[in-house]
């Protein structure tokens, strides 16, 4: 089976389940961090973010070391970076990306998507025989 099926499928797992048990609409998932995408402005030069770099640096790794940043990675085609921060909403990850210097100049455009455990995980535990 393709991942993109196995995706697909997940995600109408998330929105089905709920339904089938005879709920109106599907649960909140808990939000245990937000997956924050970063990528330069249409425009922006790599010499404008390099000027910026050495202090985006030095804002961002003592994040990584207080637990705020738990993954950061380059993006595979090279246009940004991603993050997965410790936030407990969108807001509060928003004004951690936005006290960093390349925010703060208006370099970069900035995704924020809130991330939590898999919802149908729970159908596989409430199904499960030590739970009957």
């Amino acid at each position: 089976m393709k991942i993109e099926m196995l995706y697909l499928l997940l995600g109408f797992a998330t929105v089905l389940a709920p339904l089938a048990q005879g709920q109106s609409t599907p649960p909140q998932p808990k939000i245990t961090g937000v997956l924050t995408i970063l990528t330069p402005k249409p425009g922006v030069t790599v010499e404008q973010v390099m000027k910026i770099m050495p202090a985006e640096i030095r804002a961002t790794v003592p994040l990584y070391l207080d637990g705020k940043i738990q993954q950061w990675f380059t993006r595979g085609d090279g246009k940004g970076v991603i993050f997965l921060l410790n936030c407990k909403d969108v807001a509060e990850a928003r004004a951690l990306i936005e006290s960093l210097p390349l925010s703060k100049e208006n370099l970069v455009d900035e995704q924020f998507i809130p991330v939590g455990p898999l919802l149908p995980l729970g159908i596989l535990l409430r199904d499960s025989p030590a739970n009957k």
